[in-house]
């Protein structure tokens, strides 16, 4: 059979029994998708590349110490990985501190741009402003799950556990949090851009 048609399940196993080629077919199936992700997050294609390559590279260890637990989703525990490679990256290169016990919170901390001009600064600052009055206006409920998700980055899971939820709850709060911010934002014509 051809190895194009085998589900990635079967072209993992192949590839843990010593078929180089199945990994192959893995990295091409997905490498848009993957690539895609990475790209929207970094938009460097250098830095794209190599977080790219980390990831199969992280991929490939897995699989030849046989510590990957096959459920059925390659895809998406290979864009866990990319996701938190891409974390790592900000991370490292310190353009978005994570404030995990922090309070205060800054939708711009991660574009540090130190070209910004006085105006663009000011603008940027009145943005965050509006921002951060409509992430106020919201219940308290959606409020925390936003904060905690986007501005602390902390998985669904996590956020879960610290406020005493099931995960379903969580991403529930999130999704509301997210279409009560955009009524408002639609409703009031706010523009969030400089």
């Amino acid at each position: 059979m051809d190895n194009l048609a085998l589900s990635d399940a079967i072209l993992v196993k192949k590839y843990i029994e010593g078929d180089e080629s199945s990994l192959s077919v893995l990295i091409e199936r997905h490498q848009s998708k993957i690539y895609g992700f990475i790209y929207t997050k970094i938009q460097d294609r250098d830095i794209c590349d190599d977080i790219f390559q980390d990831t199969f590279i992280k991929v490939i260890k897995t699989l030849k110490t046989k510590s990957y637990n096959e459920e059925g989703k390659f895809l998406p525990w290979v864009m866990r990985i990319a996701h938190n490679l891409v974390i790592d990256y900000f991370r490292k290169s310190k353009r978005m501190p994570m404030q995990r016990d922090s309070k205060e919170f800054s939708v711009f901390s991660f574009l540090s741009d130190s070209s910004l001009n006085v105006e663009n600064r000011i603008i940027t600052e009145q943005i965050e402003n509006d921002l951060n009055k409509l992430i106020d206006e919201l219940p308290e409920d959606q409020k925390e799950v936003l904060i905690m998700r986007i501005y602390q980055d902390l998985s669904f899971k996590e956020i879960a556990d610290s406020t005493g939820v099931s995960i379903n709850t969580a991403l529930g709060r999130m999704r509301y949090a997210i279409m009560n911010l955009r009524k408002v934002i639609e409703k009031n014509q706010i523009i969030l851009t400089a």
